[in-house]
């Protein structure tokens, strides 16, 4: 018998959570499954160019997948569904997709159900909302919305469909029988996303604009007394409804907060952690800000994870950090900045910190680890096509972090943008361990997202660098390029004093100084300033994991 060194799996019934990602442009994105038990992917799948939102059938037969490729010319507007991997002895995959297309223009952006039959998309682009037969797999009809939807919430007794509209402030209430619209309702500014109450009578909104919940009488189509209610002004993102405890759980980035509500009054009744003043739980900044000369950003909750089993919840959060404190990453002056992501925990009933003390990021956790990152890594680069953009649009991801939990309550998982990666933590005492700790809430690895990959005219394509020059650690190569940002570099053949300095390094292009005849990177290392200086060689683009954007909880 030979000695097992690390704690293996902890035996489980078969569980998946789902990861989608985003490809490079032009390029088709992924579907992801991921075996909760065995930490491991088990089936990966081509979605449509640029995926916006993913959901799954309640009898978690099939999942559904948006993309609003239209944004790329040539590239079209699709839902693709697929069936997920089995639990089998041997692998299955993923059943092969099925494309549902959409109208050129549609920009598909949210994709929900309530019932095994049909399935609804908002199209962003023109206004509107589709049904799809799972049955037939066609499009079977389209109605109008209000401007810019962008959410939907099908009350579980499939007779209200409401949409988020965020280009006119409203919520529509759709019939799902024929897409027919049965009420317009008024909300405040940008309205984000929606929740419905198991019991279907109850719709949650909140808006982005000024940072309100909005509770919907579903029988009226009207607000109830005492709604809207605050949840710390504008930039509020998410609203998680958790069925186990009857809350509903707000995140606001701008605040640093996340707001907690009790969901069996009218209106929801704001939730006071032990010794707070207010409902307000504010997220932890992680201690490298701490550290001399470092300055972070207020610390961004993007969204929230509860267990099934009504024990803890989990607040996935990011700070930038300028400069990065991370030597892994690279302190090369004040213009590397990275970005350091954490996932802070909360026992739901006290509504307290669940204090980390096995982690580089404590309180919080880390969500990093070897082999993938360096042992004592806590940040990375900042890839500026992750950054959600003011107002949400299909242009723009909208999840920087995203966290969900196992069916089971056994593992939670985040997905970072920016690393390529999804997070998986293992959320209970494992009853077979061989070493190292017991203790739950523990980063068990970091799940790779599959490679990008780049077929065509307008993939990158090696350049040939003819000069350079280096200012506050930023090198601005001039050569006759089609990089965009966040594309990896290997850069080579340089001779020059200064060049010789990252001659052989792998950089980041920067969105900031980007053409058709330059493009620039941040040195890892710190660098003299240099004017421009003659020099020959190349830049060669390489393949980096896919960036996830969503994660979806199966059976």
């Amino acid at each position: 018998m030979l000695p097992v060194s690390t704690t293996p799996p902890n035996p489980a019934g078969f569980h998946a959570v789902f990861g989608i990602s985003n490809n490079v442009p032009f390029n088709p994105g992924t579907a992801q499954q991921i075996d909760v038990s065995g930490d491991t992917s088990i089936g990966v799948a081509n979605m449509g160019v640029n995926p916006t939102h993913a959901a799954i059938l309640p009898n978690n037969s099939r999942v559904f997948v948006a993309s609003a490729g239209s944004l790329f010319p040539g590239d079209t507007d699709v839902v693709m569904a697929f069936t997920p991997a089995a639990d089998s002895p041997s692998a299955t995959g993923l059943g092969a997709p099925v494309t549902f297309t959409l109208p050129a223009g549609s920009l598909p952006i949210f994709v929900h159900t309530a019932q095994n039959n049909t399935v609804f998309v908002a199209n962003y682009g023109t206004n509107s909302v589709s049904a799809m037969s799972t049955a037939t797999n066609l499009v079977t009809m389209t109605g109008a919305s209000g401007l810019s939807p962008v959410a939907l919430s099908e009350t579980p007794d499939g007779l209200n469909l409401y949409v988020v509209n965020q280009g006119d402030n409203t919520v529509s209430d759709l019939s799902p029988v024929d897409l027919s619209t049965l009420a317009t309702i008024p909300v405040g500014n940008t309205p984000v996303w929606a929740v419905s109450r198991p019991d279907s009578r109850r719709v949650y909104v909140v808006t982005k604009g000024d940072g309100q919940l909005y509770s919907i009488d579903t029988a009226k189509n009207a607000q109830i007394p005492g709604s809207p209610q605050p949840v710390g002004g504008a930039g509020a993102n998410f609203v998680l409804y958790d069925s186990i405890n009857s809350r509903l759980y707000v995140t606001n980035p701008a605040a640093s907060a996340v707001f907690v509500f009790d969901a069996t009054t009218d209106p929801p009744t704001p939730l006071v952690p032990t010794g707070s003043a207010s409902n307000r739980i504010t997220i932890p900044s992680p201690p490298p800000c701490a550290t001399n000369g470092v300055t972070c950003t207020p610390v961004a909750p993007v969204s929230v994870a509860a267990l099934a089993d009504g024990s803890r919840f989990y607040v996935a959060s990011s700070v930038t950090a300028t400069p990065c404190p991370d030597s892994n990453v690279g302190n090369g002056g004040a213009s590397n900045s990275c970005l350091i992501p954490q996932l802070t925990v909360f026992n739901a009933r006290s509504l307290t910190l669940k204090p980390i003390s096995a982690s580089l990021l404590a309180p919080s956790l880390s969500l990093l680890s070897a082999p993938q990152f360096a042992a004592s890594q806590y940040a990375v680069p900042l890839n500026s096509t992750c950054a959600p953009a003011a107002t949400y649009g299909p242009s723009s991801t909208r999840f920087r972090m995203f966290t969900t939990a196992a069916a089971d309550s056994s593992h939670v998982y985040v997905s970072l943008c920016d690393a390529g990666t999804i997070a998986d933590i293992n959320a209970t005492t494992s009853s077979i361990a061989t070493g190292g700790t017991n203790t739950p809430d523990l980063l068990a690895a970091d799940i790779t997202t599959p490679l990008g990959t780049c077929a065509g005219a307008a993939c990158p394509q090696v350049a040939n660098i003819t000069a350079f020059s280096i200012a506050s650690n930023v090198v601005t190569f001039q050569a006759v390029n089609n990089f965009f940002a966040g594309e990896l570099v290997s850069i080579s053949g340089l001779s020059s004093n200064a060049g010789t300095n990252f001659d052989g390094l792998t950089l980041t292009v920067l969105a900031t100084g980007l053409s058709g005849t330059q493009f620039e990177c941040t040195l890892s290392v710190s660098q003299s300033d240099a004017s421009l200086t003659t020099d020959t060689g190349t830049a060669v683009p390489l393949p980096r994991a896919q960036s996830p954007i969503f994660l979806l909880a199966g059976q």
